[in-house]
């Protein structure tokens, strides 16, 4: 089975633990720990989140005023090496048999997207509401909740094209162990002239892990987080989580946007897309997910596929991977099927449904 997992951020950082190196260390050695049962079996691509530590290597750039502040970009470019490292590093120490690599992974994002007019997307450490707002104002940041904090927010475009991906698929093909598009990869934008620049932005990784799941033919997209599924009425006093469920019907609700949202609209879109099954749960139960026992299952009417099975899905039986017989949904985002090499055309947005 070919499985895209995408780690959140803050699974590998917890609400408000310090981000000093050891930290991040350990929690990524637990991450390993929690995926490296499915690598051992499995195709896997790994990607993950990295809001809290762009947010800190804005803040050192910040501090060194001999400079000017690099740009998200370069900042996303550096959480990606430091990240993938680190991952890579603890994969491998419990995989010694397999290969694993670490790709620095540009995404292409539309200049003309609404994101750029309306930051959503959480990075940095926690605050105050009243440290957050006086830092808003000395530094020109737009903040927001994130929970019971408050973080810094910037512009989170769509993902609307991987550079990589030829490289990607590579690798797979190689039978490495991929870890990739982290924090939903380098921003950047092409002009008319076919020049690629970077942007100041975060994508939403969530988002990319669907777009790169489609892309890849992944059976499976894992979402993992701090939180052990998705709840319909979370806040309120009577939450009902939510086991199995269609993604029609998902969509029929609403969601905290920068925490829960991104990972529902990224499940559905990639069932809808033709995805076998997506998984929304907690890091630590990352192989009973995929056995269907613990989290949020989305899936499409009518599949029996096995999820546990470590065939390749070309190599099972039809009754265990068959697929009701109907078109797949169109997904929001920008076309998949243009050629890898391609000439690639101006990006147009495709539009979204109110609410969704």
């Amino acid at each position: 089975m070919k499985i895209v997992i995408a780690l959140g951020g803050n699974a590998l950082l917890v609400r408000g633990q310090p981000m000093e190196a050891q930290v991040q260390r350990a929690n990524i050695a637990h991450a390993a720990q929690a995926i490296a049962p499915l690598a051992s079996k499995h195709t896997v691509v790994v990607t993950h989140g990295n809001g809290p530590q762009v947010g800190l290597l804005a803040l050192q750039s910040e501090s060194y005023g001999a400079v000017r502040p690099y740009p998200l970009d370069i900042l996303g470019a550096e959480s990606e090496g430091l990240i993938g490292y680190l991952i890579e590093l603890e994969l491998e120490n419990r995989l010694p048999k397999r290969q694993v690599a670490t790709l620095l992974t540009q995404i292409e994002v539309s200049p003309n997207d609404p994101a750029f007019k309306h930051p959503s997307k959480p990075i940095g450490p926690a605050y105050s509401e009243q440290d957050a707002k006086r830092l808003a104002k000395e530094r020109g940041w737009s903040v927001a909740s994130d929970g019971k904090h408050w973080r810094r927010v910037v512009p989170s475009p769509e993902p609307i094209r991987i550079r990589e991906l030829a490289t990607i698929r590579l690798l797979v093909a190689a039978g490495a162990i991929v870890v990739c598009a982290g924090g939903g990869g380098i921003p950047v934008m092409t002009s008319p002239s076919g020049i690629v620049s970077g942007v100041e932005a975060v994508i939403e990784k969530d988002l990319t892990a669907a777009l790169l799941a489609h892309q890849l033919g992944a059976d499976a997209l894992l979402l993992l987080t701090d939180v052990d599924g998705v709840y319909f009425n979370w806040g309120s006093m009577q939450p009902l989580p939510v086991h199995e469920i269609l993604p029609e019907e998902l969509r029929k609700h609403d969601f905290a946007a920068g925490s829960m949202k991104p990972k529902v609209e990224a499940a559905c879109r990639f069932v809808e897309a033709g995805g076998k099954i997506a998984g929304i749960g907690r890091l630590e139960d990352a192989v009973s997910i995929l056995e269907g026992l613990r989290g949020t299952i989305v899936r499409p009417a009518g599949v029996t596929l096995d999820f546990t099975s470590d065939e390749p899905a070309d190599k099972r039986q039809p009754e265990k991977a068959a697929l009701p017989q109907q078109k797949a949904k169109a997904p929001p985002w920008v076309p998949f099927e243009l050629p890898e090499h391609a000439p690639y055309p101006k990006p147009t947005l495709m539009p979204r449904t109110p609410g969704k």
